[in-house]
Protein backbone atom coordinates (compact mmCIF):
# COMPACT_ATOMS: atom_id res chain seq x y z
CA UNK A 1 0.00 0.00 0.00
CA UNK A 2 2.94 2.26 1.14
CA UNK A 3 4.74 1.98 -2.40
CA UNK A 4 0.85 2.27 -4.10
CA UNK A 5 0.92 5.58 -2.34
CA UNK A 6 3.84 6.93 -3.57
CA UNK A 7 4.03 5.63 -7.51
CA UNK A 8 0.43 6.52 -7.59
CA UNK A 9 -0.89 8.60 -4.72
CA UNK A 10 -4.15 9.73 -7.33
CA UNK A 11 -5.19 5.85 -8.04
CA UNK A 12 -4.72 5.34 -4.24
CA UNK A 13 -7.18 8.22 -3.06
CA UNK A 14 -9.72 6.91 -5.74
CA UNK A 15 -9.57 3.66 -3.87
CA UNK A 16 -9.83 4.57 -0.01
CA UNK A 17 -12.97 6.95 -1.26
CA UNK A 18 -14.51 3.29 -1.02
CA UNK A 19 -12.27 1.84 2.02
CA UNK A 20 -12.69 4.79 3.98
CA UNK A 21 -15.89 4.86 5.24
CA UNK A 22 -16.14 0.89 5.43
CA UNK A 23 -13.12 1.39 7.83
CA UNK A 24 -14.92 3.65 10.15
CA UNK A 25 -18.25 2.14 9.99
CA UNK A 26 -16.17 -1.04 11.18
CA UNK A 27 -14.23 0.24 13.75
CA UNK A 28 -17.36 2.24 15.05
CA UNK A 29 -19.74 -0.78 15.38
CA UNK A 30 -16.86 -2.66 16.89
CA UNK A 31 -16.32 -0.69 19.87
CA UNK A 32 -20.31 0.52 20.05
CA UNK A 33 -21.23 -3.32 20.12
CA UNK A 34 -18.17 -3.77 23.18
CA UNK A 35 -19.67 -0.70 24.62
CA UNK A 36 -23.69 -1.77 24.40
CA UNK A 37 -22.71 -5.06 25.53
CA UNK A 38 -21.11 -4.29 29.06
CA UNK A 39 -23.97 -2.18 29.34
CA UNK A 40 -26.48 -4.64 29.34
CA UNK A 41 -24.84 -6.77 31.34
CA UNK A 42 -24.26 -3.91 34.10
CA UNK A 43 -21.62 -1.72 33.13
CA UNK A 44 -22.04 2.20 32.53
CA UNK A 45 -18.34 3.20 31.98
CA UNK A 46 -18.40 3.44 28.23
CA UNK A 47 -21.63 5.32 28.13
CA UNK A 48 -20.11 7.34 31.19
CA UNK A 49 -17.29 8.63 28.95
CA UNK A 50 -19.34 8.80 26.00
CA UNK A 51 -18.18 5.88 24.19
CA UNK A 52 -21.35 4.61 23.45
CA UNK A 53 -21.27 6.28 19.63
CA UNK A 54 -21.29 5.97 16.33
CA UNK A 55 -18.77 8.72 16.16
CA UNK A 56 -15.52 7.25 14.54
CA UNK A 57 -13.62 10.10 16.20
CA UNK A 58 -14.35 8.96 19.37
CA UNK A 59 -13.02 5.16 19.26
CA UNK A 60 -10.10 5.31 16.43
CA UNK A 61 -6.72 4.21 17.69
CA UNK A 62 -3.89 5.89 15.16
CA UNK A 63 -2.04 2.51 14.96
CA UNK A 64 -4.79 0.03 14.78
CA UNK A 65 -6.35 2.98 11.95
CA UNK A 66 -3.35 2.94 9.60
CA UNK A 67 -2.96 -0.88 10.19
CA UNK A 68 -6.49 -1.23 8.89
CA UNK A 69 -6.18 0.96 5.99
CA UNK A 70 -2.73 -0.19 4.84
CA UNK A 71 -2.81 -3.72 5.77
CA UNK A 72 -6.74 -4.47 6.62
CA UNK A 73 -6.35 -6.13 9.32
CA UNK A 74 -6.58 -3.77 12.93
CA UNK A 75 -8.23 -2.40 15.84
CA UNK A 76 -9.48 0.29 17.94
CA UNK A 77 -8.81 2.14 20.64
CA UNK A 78 -10.73 -0.27 23.93
CA UNK A 79 -13.84 0.46 24.88
CA UNK A 80 -12.80 0.93 28.93
CA UNK A 81 -14.70 -1.68 30.57
CA UNK A 82 -15.10 -2.47 34.31
CA UNK A 83 -15.70 -5.81 34.97
CA UNK A 84 -16.15 -5.03 38.81
CA UNK A 85 -19.59 -4.26 37.68
CA UNK A 86 -20.78 -6.91 35.52
CA UNK A 87 -23.66 -9.52 36.99
CA UNK A 88 -21.57 -12.44 36.08
CA UNK A 89 -17.96 -11.90 35.61
CA UNK A 90 -16.75 -14.53 33.48
CA UNK A 91 -19.99 -14.68 31.49
CA UNK A 92 -20.07 -10.93 31.22
CA UNK A 93 -16.95 -10.52 29.80
CA UNK A 94 -17.20 -13.47 27.68
CA UNK A 95 -20.34 -11.14 25.94
CA UNK A 96 -18.74 -8.20 25.77
CA UNK A 97 -15.53 -9.70 24.02
CA UNK A 98 -17.53 -11.57 21.86
CA UNK A 99 -19.69 -8.42 21.26
CA UNK A 100 -17.51 -6.67 18.97
CA UNK A 101 -16.21 -9.92 16.54
CA UNK A 102 -19.28 -10.64 16.41
CA UNK A 103 -20.77 -7.19 15.16
CA UNK A 104 -18.00 -7.56 12.27
CA UNK A 105 -19.12 -10.89 11.05
CA UNK A 106 -22.75 -9.71 11.02
CA UNK A 107 -21.97 -6.89 8.87
CA UNK A 108 -19.88 -9.28 6.29
CA UNK A 109 -22.86 -11.13 5.90
CA UNK A 110 -24.98 -8.43 5.79
CA UNK A 111 -22.47 -6.44 3.10
CA UNK A 112 -22.06 -9.87 0.88
CA UNK A 113 -26.09 -10.05 0.78
CA UNK A 114 -25.94 -6.62 -0.45
CA UNK A 115 -23.44 -7.09 -3.22
CA UNK A 116 -25.74 -10.00 -4.27
CA UNK A 117 -28.59 -8.45 -4.61
CA UNK A 118 -26.90 -5.38 -6.24
CA UNK A 119 -25.52 -7.91 -8.90
CA UNK A 120 -28.99 -8.42 -10.06
CA UNK A 121 -28.71 -4.98 -11.74
CA UNK A 122 -25.42 -4.06 -11.68
CA UNK A 123 -24.02 -6.77 -14.60
CA UNK A 124 -25.21 -8.10 -18.02
CA UNK A 125 -27.39 -11.24 -18.18
CA UNK A 126 -25.30 -12.41 -20.67
CA UNK A 127 -22.12 -11.67 -18.60
CA UNK A 128 -23.16 -13.65 -15.22
CA UNK A 129 -24.43 -16.31 -17.56
CA UNK A 130 -20.35 -16.43 -19.12
CA UNK A 131 -18.58 -16.03 -16.09
CA UNK A 132 -20.76 -16.96 -13.34
CA UNK A 133 -22.19 -14.88 -10.30
CA UNK A 134 -18.65 -16.18 -8.39
CA UNK A 135 -16.75 -14.48 -10.68
CA UNK A 136 -17.69 -11.17 -9.63
CA UNK A 137 -18.61 -11.53 -6.16
CA UNK A 138 -15.86 -14.36 -4.88
CA UNK A 139 -12.68 -12.19 -2.83
CA UNK A 140 -10.21 -14.88 -4.99
CA UNK A 141 -10.91 -14.40 -8.99
CA UNK A 142 -9.77 -11.78 -11.08
CA UNK A 143 -13.77 -10.26 -11.85
CA UNK A 144 -13.87 -9.07 -7.99
CA UNK A 145 -10.23 -7.95 -8.10
CA UNK A 146 -10.70 -5.97 -11.13
CA UNK A 147 -13.76 -4.44 -9.70
CA UNK A 148 -12.20 -3.05 -6.64
CA UNK A 149 -9.90 -0.42 -8.44
CA UNK A 150 -11.41 2.63 -10.33
CA UNK A 151 -8.84 2.62 -12.93
CA UNK A 152 -10.53 -0.93 -14.48
CA UNK A 153 -13.80 1.32 -15.37
CA UNK A 154 -13.42 1.67 -18.73
CA UNK A 155 -12.48 -2.35 -18.82
CA UNK A 156 -15.23 -3.52 -16.69
CA UNK A 157 -17.83 -1.14 -19.14
CA UNK A 158 -19.02 -4.04 -21.20
CA UNK A 159 -19.94 -6.02 -18.60
CA UNK A 160 -22.44 -3.35 -16.98
CA UNK A 161 -25.80 -2.72 -17.20
CA UNK A 162 -26.10 0.08 -14.97
CA UNK A 163 -22.58 1.31 -14.54
CA UNK A 164 -23.26 3.98 -11.82
CA UNK A 165 -23.71 1.14 -9.34
CA UNK A 166 -20.43 -0.14 -9.34
CA UNK A 167 -19.60 2.81 -7.73
CA UNK A 168 -22.13 1.31 -4.46
CA UNK A 169 -21.04 -2.32 -5.09
CA UNK A 170 -17.26 -1.00 -4.27
CA UNK A 171 -18.26 0.10 -0.87
CA UNK A 172 -19.87 -2.86 -0.51
CA UNK A 173 -17.23 -5.15 -1.33
CA UNK A 174 -14.84 -2.83 0.96
CA UNK A 175 -17.35 -3.08 3.85
CA UNK A 176 -17.54 -6.91 3.56
CA UNK A 177 -13.21 -7.49 3.18
CA UNK A 178 -12.86 -4.97 6.48
CA UNK A 179 -15.45 -6.38 8.47
CA UNK A 180 -14.45 -10.09 7.93
CA UNK A 181 -10.60 -9.53 8.68
CA UNK A 182 -11.24 -7.11 11.53
CA UNK A 183 -13.51 -10.18 12.87
CA UNK A 184 -10.92 -12.70 12.25
CA UNK A 185 -8.29 -10.77 13.53
CA UNK A 186 -9.62 -9.82 17.05
CA UNK A 187 -9.97 -13.41 17.34
CA UNK A 188 -6.83 -14.39 17.39
CA UNK A 189 -5.73 -15.56 21.41
CA UNK A 190 -3.19 -12.64 21.58
CA UNK A 191 -3.48 -9.74 24.64
CA UNK A 192 -5.21 -7.28 24.00
CA UNK A 193 -7.25 -8.77 21.23
CA UNK A 194 -10.50 -10.02 21.95
CA UNK A 195 -9.68 -13.68 21.25
CA UNK A 196 -7.49 -13.53 24.32
CA UNK A 197 -10.68 -12.63 26.62
CA UNK A 198 -12.65 -15.38 24.51
CA UNK A 199 -10.17 -18.63 25.31
CA UNK A 200 -9.74 -17.16 28.81
CA UNK A 201 -12.85 -17.00 29.74
CA UNK A 202 -13.67 -20.26 27.93
CA UNK A 203 -10.51 -22.80 28.42
CA UNK A 204 -9.14 -20.80 31.80
CA UNK A 205 -12.27 -19.72 32.96
CA UNK A 206 -10.55 -15.83 33.30
CA UNK A 207 -7.78 -16.89 35.66
CA UNK A 208 -5.37 -15.61 33.56
CA UNK A 209 -4.77 -12.55 34.87
CA UNK A 210 -2.34 -10.31 32.80
CA UNK A 211 -1.18 -6.51 34.34
CA UNK A 212 -1.46 -3.50 32.18
CA UNK A 213 2.13 -3.12 31.96
CA UNK A 214 2.06 -6.78 30.57
CA UNK A 215 -0.85 -5.89 28.15
CA UNK A 216 1.47 -3.32 26.53
CA UNK A 217 4.32 -4.99 26.08
CA UNK A 218 2.20 -7.84 24.35
CA UNK A 219 0.70 -5.00 22.18
CA UNK A 220 4.15 -3.73 20.77
CA UNK A 221 5.15 -7.51 20.32
CA UNK A 222 1.76 -7.78 18.29
CA UNK A 223 2.30 -4.31 16.36
CA UNK A 224 6.37 -5.33 15.98
CA UNK A 225 4.78 -8.68 14.04
CA UNK A 226 1.99 -6.97 12.31
CA UNK A 227 4.53 -4.91 10.72
CA UNK A 228 7.70 -6.82 10.44
CA UNK A 229 6.16 -10.10 9.33
CA UNK A 230 3.31 -11.52 7.10
CA UNK A 231 3.10 -14.30 8.92
CA UNK A 232 -0.79 -12.56 10.89
CA UNK A 233 -1.42 -11.35 7.77
CA UNK A 234 -1.30 -14.90 5.79
CA UNK A 235 -2.81 -16.36 8.72
CA UNK A 236 -5.33 -13.91 8.91
CA UNK A 237 -6.12 -14.24 4.78
CA UNK A 238 -6.26 -17.81 4.58
CA UNK A 239 -9.16 -17.55 7.20
CA UNK A 240 -10.57 -14.92 5.15
CA UNK A 241 -11.00 -16.63 2.05
CA UNK A 242 -11.94 -19.94 4.04
CA UNK A 243 -15.10 -18.41 5.48
CA UNK A 244 -16.17 -15.93 2.84
CA UNK A 245 -15.61 -19.41 -0.10
CA UNK A 246 -18.32 -20.83 2.73
CA UNK A 247 -20.38 -18.06 2.84
CA UNK A 248 -20.76 -16.68 -0.17
CA UNK A 249 -22.04 -20.16 -1.82
CA UNK A 250 -24.40 -20.54 0.56
CA UNK A 251 -25.95 -16.79 -0.18
CA UNK A 252 -26.21 -17.20 -3.88
CA UNK A 253 -27.75 -20.62 -2.98
CA UNK A 254 -30.65 -18.72 -1.33
CA UNK A 255 -30.61 -15.43 -3.38
CA UNK A 256 -29.69 -17.15 -6.81
CA UNK A 257 -28.58 -13.88 -9.15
Amino acid sequence: MLNWLQQDPWGFLRFMLYRAPAVLLALSLHELAHGYAALRCGDTTARDMGRLSVNPLRHLDPFGTISMFLMGIGWAKPVPVNPARFRNTRRDDLIVSLAGVSTNFILFVFATLVSILISRALYKPEALTHYGASFFLDFQQNGFTMQLFPENDQALAFLLKTPWLIHVQRFFFQLAMVNIGMGLFNLLPIPPLDGFHVVNDLLFKGKLNISGKAFRFAQIGLLLLLFSTNFIGRWVGAAIYAVQGAILPLLLSVFPV
